[in-house]
């Protein structure tokens, strides 16, 4: 009797000990569960942290960009880009040997010395545009520049106002006037011979016709006009643009091979260019 008294109590001893066995399994199980439930969670919320966090970082640049692309008003493409066609074979066929044949006869100091001829014939309208657009500084030295180089300077074949005196050369046109006030410029126009430019620019050309010394316009009015007539005008204008182009020899070259599609990218390049002239 004694003897299975105390089988009883072995046997009580193990299923206590088995059942608190299974207990402590099942708690750990559990919080095994509790745990691994806390950090899926815990990464979800992570994850939709991070994605508010990106689209309220990013989110609105994106937008703020896409706002930024602006649709170019050009109703005259079509044309815009025929022009640049011929603008293009012009200088790729005519202009570009004409000035490297140019290049070849005369000596680049030749060449700089007819630059700054010319440069030094612009000077009323440099002078003009900077005094409308209320630089006083550079006016005054705009009339510096030409009264030292034309007495001292050859005729204005050199440029002692640059080397000696540190004057630089101020350029401003009406178009940049026009611009200066605030008068927008309204859509593109490609010019034959000319190249790129915009209403507001070719009005600014009109205006810079009459006040240049190198053109007609304005000879009854104006005493200071060197071409006699229509003739000698386009001859002085010839000389001037091979003489400059010569100095630039490659520079479209290296502009063009560039762009993607010409018309557009040298439609953007002026634009940015004068925007950019305009702030100075």
């Amino acid at each position: 009797m004694k003897n299975i008294f105390i089988i009883l109590l072995v046997t009580l001893g193990f299923s206590s000990c088995t059942s608190k066995n299974d207990i402590n399994i099942k708690k750990e199980s559990t919080q095994k569960q509790i745990v691994t439930t806390k950090n899926i969670i815990t990464e979800n919320d992570s994850n939709d942290s991070f994605n508010d966090n990106f689209n309220e970082d990013f989110g609105e640049d994106f937008e703020n960009e896409s706002l930024k692309i602006e649709e170019v008003f050009d109703p005259l493409s079509s044309y815009n880009r025929l022009i640049t066609n011929f603008n293009d074979k012009v200088f790729i066929y005519a202009l570009n040997p004409t000035a490297k044949g140019y290049a070849y006869l005369f000596p680049e100091t030749f060449r700089s010395g007819i630059s700054n001829f010319f440069n030094n014939l612009m000077f009323p309208l440099r002078f003009t545009n900077n005094l409308l657009q209320l630089k006083f500084q550079n006016s005054a030295e705009e009339l510096g520049r030409f009264l030292v180089n034309t007495t001292f300077g050859l005729a204005g074949f050199m440029d002692p106002a640059k080397t000696e005196l540190g004057w630089k050369q101020h350029d401003e046109d009406f178009g940049q006037t026009l611009g200066f006030y605030g008068v927008g410029e309204g859509f593109h126009v490609v010019l034959p011979f000319l190249g790129p430019s915009n209403l507001r620019d070719i009005v600014g050309l009109s205006a810079d016709s009459y006040i240049s010394a190198l053109s007609t316009t304005g000879s009854s009015d104006i005493q200071y006009k060197i071409p006699n007539n229509q003739t000698q005008n386009l001859t002085i204008t010839a000389v001037n643009i091979v003489n400059s182009t010569s100095l630039r020899l490659g520079l479209y070259e290296s502009l063009k091979k560039d762009a993607f599609d010409l018309y557009p990218y040298l439609r953007d390049l002026y634009n940015q260019r004068r925007n950019t002239l305009i702030k100075e």
